[in-house]
This record gives structure tokens, sequence and C-alpha cells, in this order.
């Protein structure tokens, strides 16, 4: 029997005050993100640099009939503007796909097949893109194996814990840490090859990084919590009938969809990392961040992507020590408040960068101390919303639609990210400062919404810790 259909429980064991197979699921996470973001550290500037280049462009299967639709929709576009439609395309169906890997993972395969399938078929996606005419092939890979990934190594990570476990919403800001130690370390890896030594060169390290994710997921297997297909295996009980979702099901379903929604506006100013903010570290920044010491080394562009991951390794301990501090004096914020203030921070993140885009118009390049500062409080606001929302879904959704719902909290992004690579195309056509201002305005709106909607929020969701009690007795 493989390891994946193995019924066996996990091991109990814990390291550090958490189960074991935590620390599996972060390693599992870290170099699936160390793929993910080698690809978004490269994705824009390759496309500038290297694929809309006019002597490239046609030998590319796809690319012109893309650019041809692009412009038939939104009118000329320059290369930055196609590549940030690119990014925005990408980085949206990525995304999208979660939702059907989470119905694969509760209908048929189970989370840990589905992670299996979808670690190797990452793999093979980012080893497609060494070769320039497989660009987009490659990107189909690297989507599909992300939709049966994504999902579902985050439920497992919920699985691990009880109902009421107050350890959850810390467990899952230490998996967050692992999903960033591996984008803290693919800008230095995969940027650094595909800046300085060849596009093919920084794909390809992220496709081996991808696999060591794999062989460490399927070695930990046996400190994982078993998903509901081992358990009906174990039991020999046939896949149960569909039963009607209750009215508590229900409720709280919808306050999912509607924080899902709120996410959007989140998400669409928070991925301006990737493409409109890229292009600033490339364009706009003074890079020769050790010209004090006399040196003329030029930062690589690429190395901007690791500013946020290693915040939010730094600040993570920092804020799960705050939030047990509140726990212990029965303070703690409510998820939904923590998502409200981290769209508020993130406002205030893009304030910032306004005052960059006045040196920049004063004839200068800005410091990338901006970047920094933008990207600081960026973070702090991150972690106030995205891992508690993958925790408050596992939660508050129905066991038996848990990789679904995650499928369609991931959704959330889909919009976002699009939106992102949407309002990116705009720094081409307006000032840096009303730029970054839009972005601003548009996550404090997003933040004032959450505050508006807290009461019935509240009431849908009821007691968030107590959820899973309160709906098997109701199905019962």
């Amino acid at each position: 029997m493989d390891a994946a259909a193995s019924p066996q429980p996990a091991t109990r064991r814990e390291l550090f005050g958490h189960p074991v197979g935590l620390y599996v699921l972060f390693l599992t996470e870290m170099w699936e993100r160390f793929c993910f973001y080698g690809m978004r550290s490269l994705l824009v500037l390759y496309v500038v640099k290297h694929l809309a280049r006019p002597d490239v462009a046609p030998h590319i299967p796809g690319f012109e009939g893309l650019r041809e639709a692009l412009v038939a929709v939104f009118g000329p576009q320059d290369e930055h503007q196609i590549a940030d439609q690119i990014y925005g395309l990408y980085t949206a169906v990525v995304y999208l796909t979660p939702l059907f890997g989470g119905i694969l993972a509760d209908r048929w395969l189970g989370q840990r097949r589905s992670v299996l399938l979808g670690g190797v078929i990452m793999a093979i996606g980012e080893l497609l893109l060494v070769r320039d005419t497989l660009f987009f092939p490659g990107l189909v890979a690297l989507t599909v194996g992300t939709g049966c990934l994504k999902s579902n190594v985050s439920t497992q990570v919920g699985a691990l814990y009880a109902p009421g476990d107050p350890r959850r919403d810390r467990a899952f800001n230490i998996f967050y840490v692992g999903i960033n130690t591996g984008a803290w370390l693919s800008p230095f890896v995969c940027g650094t090859l595909g800046e300085k030594v060849g596009w093919g060169w920084g794909f390809g390290s992220a496709g081996a990084g991808m696999i060591l994710g794999v062989v460490t997921y399927v070695a930990g297997q046996r400190y994982l919590a078993p998903d509901q297909i081992m358990e009906r295996a174990a039991a020999g009980a046939a896949r149960p009938r569909p039963r009607p979702t209750t009215r508590t099901e229900w409720a709280k379903i919808l306050a999912l969809v509607a924080l899902c929604a709120l996410n959007v506006p989140f998400w669409a100013v928070y991925e301006q990392q990737g493409n409109s903010l890229q292009f600033w570290a490339d364009e706009s920044t003074n890079r020769h961040v050790l010209a004090w010491l006399g040196s003329d080394w030029e930062m690589p562009a690429t190395w901007f992507q690791s500013v946020n991951p290693t915040f939010i390794i730094l600040c993570t301990p920092l804020i799960n020590r705050l939030w047990l501090r509140q726990a212990s004096r029965k303070t703690e914020p409510s998820s939904v408040t923590k998502m409200a203030i981290g769209c508020f921070i993130l406002g205030v993140s893009f304030l910032v960068m306004i005052g960059a885009g006045m040196v920049v118009a004063g004839g200068h390049k800005a410091s990338f101390g901006w970047l920094v500062g933008c990207t600081f409080l960026l973070t702090i606001g991150e972690i106030y919303l995205s891992p508690v929302g993958l925790s408050l879904v596992t939660k508050i959704s129905p066991p038996r639609m848990v990789s679904m719902m995650m499928g369609m909290w991931f959704l959330s992004s889909t919009f976002g990210d699009y939106l992102s690579g949407y309002l990116a195309t705009f720094k081409e056509t307006t000032s840096s400062t009303t730029f970054f201002a839009v972005q601003a305005g548009v996550a404090l709106v997003t933040g004032a919404a959450m505050v508006a909607m807290f009461a019935p929020l509240k009431r849908a969701i009821g007691d968030e810790n107590t959820a899973h009690e309160t709906m098997a007795a109701e199905a019962s």
C-alpha cells in the first residue's frame, strides 16, 4: 500500500509545542513557494527583457496571439504593460485552480495524493520553462500543479489540531513562515541565476526546489493526520452520499464568501510587489546599496522579492507572542478584526511610496529604503490577514468540504491578482504619486468595509473556535 493511501494514524509527536507534522508541511510548502516565487521574481523581467523582444517573440507559440488579444481588448500595450497583463493572468489562474484541486481531494483523491500529484506537475512545469518555446505549456503545468497542491497542504495543517485548540492560529503563522522562507530564498537562487547566468537556469533551479518538496512530503507521511479518504478506507466505508447543507453551515459559508470578496482588493494592492514595485526596483531605485562603503556593486533587482519574506520571518514570532499575550488577557482580536487591521496597514504602506514618487519626480532615483519601509508595513498587514484567513477556513468550514472551501478562499486571490496586473498598467499613464495614492485608497476603503460588516459576519460565524462542534451537533 502506498504512503499516501496508508490508513495508519499520524505519529503524535510534538516539537516546540506543536505536532511534528506541522514542520513536515512547513518544509513542503517552503519548497513549493521556492518554486512559485522563483518564477514570480523572474516573470515580468523575463517577458520585458527577453520574450517580448522582436527577434524572440515570433518564435514563442501563442505569444503574438496573446499580444494581439490584449491590444484588441485594452488598446495599445507596450512591453511593460504586456508583462503586467501576463503576470496578472498567470497569478490569477494559479489561485483559481485550488478550488478544483480542493473538490478533487474532497471527493476522490484525498489531500495526500493531491499534494503529491501537484508537486510533481509543478516540477515538470518549471523544467518546461527552461525552453523559451515551452513558455505557455510550462505556465499551464504550474497552474494545474498549484491547484492540486495549494489548498490541500493548508487544509492538512488544520487537521493536526482538534476543534477549539487555541494553538491553531499560531500554527498557521508558523506555517506561513515556511511559505516565506521559500519565498525569501528563491530570489537569491532563482533570481540571481536567471538574471546573471541565464533565464533557463533560474527556472530549472525552481523546479529542483519543488522536487525537494515532494521528497520531504513523502518522507514525513507518518507525521500527518489521515485525510478523509484514508479514514473511510480504514473504516471500510464507501464514500458517503451527499447530505443537505444545514442552516448553520450555510451561514458560515456565506460569511467566508463575503470575506473572500473583501479580500479581492487587498490582494490587488498587495500583489503590486510582483509587477509595479518590481519594475520600480529595477528602473527607479538606486540599488548601489553599499555605496556608503565606497563599493560600486549594484544589487540585482530580483533581490527585492526577498524583502517581504525576510520581514515575515522576523516579525511573525513577535506578532505570535503579541497574540498569545492578548489571548491570556482575553483581548485577542477576532479573525475578522485582525483582517481589517491588515487592510489598514497595507494602505498605510503605499502612502509611504508617495514620498518615493516625489523623489523620482524630482529627477533622482529613489533610495532602496523607501521600498524597505513600504514592504515592512505591507508585511505586517499580510500577517494580520493571510494566515488568519487560512486558519479561519479550517475552523468554520463544514468538514466534508474543507478543501473545496480552502480553494474558494484562494479564489479571492484569482480576482485580486488579475486586478493587480490590470491596475499596474496605469503606472505607465499616470504619475507615481497618484498611482501609489490610489493603491493606498483601495486598501483603506477595504479595511473600512470589513469594519462596517463586522456585526453581520460575527453573527454568521459565531464562536469560530467551536464551529465544528456546532455544525456536527446540528447535522446529527
